[in-house]
């Protein structure tokens, strides 16, 4: 039986210890503030309360109680979630939100862009359940994601219709320091080039520079460094929470710059015999 958007985010439930880490668009460390999230169900939980406190400064915690959940988030049977704008639109600011829980770990990203459609800021926020023990995975390499990775894809629409449900494969290969990504499903067949510099990679993709950021904790960005205007874009995150397993969460937009969808993709690497 499937459960309900509310259920799933339940699943999310708890006392969450870590911290809010900025980077710039080209992986740089710009500031880290440790956090305590405290999301609990009040009223046989029909309510939710989320409080949020920042650890080490004067500013009180910041406490938003809800009994529904609008359009702009998403989430999937495990409680992995996508949130963000509805509509991109220029000379405003634009950003999105993916969350991603596994036992004891949360590992949450935002993405943010100027009132330019630039590529902004990327706040990695890395959580661990109260009393659990704080083991972080490593920072992640392109050494982890080169190969074979298969995955299962399940598609959420805003329009509710039926979830969609596809086979996956994304290749990476590096030559020096040229990356070739290439990406299969039923609708999708290309391939791309990127260039490797430091812990980035920046695809040039249909008249778009795409950037993969590989960052602590086993997570990954993928952006355009800037968002073109009546063009179709997507943002992405992943997490790799074994050294073979992965996910991935994609929200797509149309030319229109409306939200058309969001992806949750389980993928396996495949180990050559």
């Amino acid at each position: 039986m499937t459960s309900s958007q509310w259920e799933r985010l339940l699943k999310n439930r708890g006392i969450w210890q870590g911290s809010f880490t900025q980077f710039s668009p080209k992986g740089e460390l710009l500031k880290n503030t440790p956090t305590e999230i405290k999301l609990e169900g009040l009223n046989e939980d029909k309510t939710i309360r989320l409080t949020v406190t920042r650890i080490g400064q004067d500013t009180p915690p910041h406490v938003n109680e809800f009994t529904y959940l609008n359009r702009s988030i998403f989430l999937f049977e495990d409680g992995h979630f996508s949130k963000g704008s509805l509509q991109f639109s220029p000379f405003s600011t634009f950003g999105s939100e993916f969350g991603f829980v596994k036992g004891d770990r949360r590992l949450r990203i935002v993405q943010l862009f100027d009132k330019d459609s630039n590529f902004d800021q990327i706040t990695l926020i890395r959580e661990f359940r109260e009393n659990s023990g704080k083991k972080e995975r490593p920072q992640l390499t392109l050494n982890q994601l080169e190969g074979d990775w298969e995955g299962k894809a399940t598609t959420l629409y805003p329009d509710w219709r039926e979830p969609e449900t596809y086979s996956t494969l994304l290749t990476l290969k590096q030559t020096d320091n040229q990356v070739t990504q290439r990406i299969q499903t039923p609708q999708l067949n290309t391939t791309s080039t990127a260039t490797l510099e430091n812990n980035t990679l920046t695809f040039s993709d249909q008249d778009q520079n795409i950037r993969t950021l590989m960052l602590p904790d086993g997570a990954s960005v993928r952006a355009p460094l800037k968002i073109n205007h009546r063009q179709p874009f997507t943002v992405e995150c992943g997490w790799l929470i074994e050294p073979n397993q992965r996910l991935r969460l994609i929200r797509k937009y149309d030319e229109t710059g409306a939200w058309n969808s969001v992806t949750l993709i389980k993928e396996f690497k495949q180990t050559n015999n």
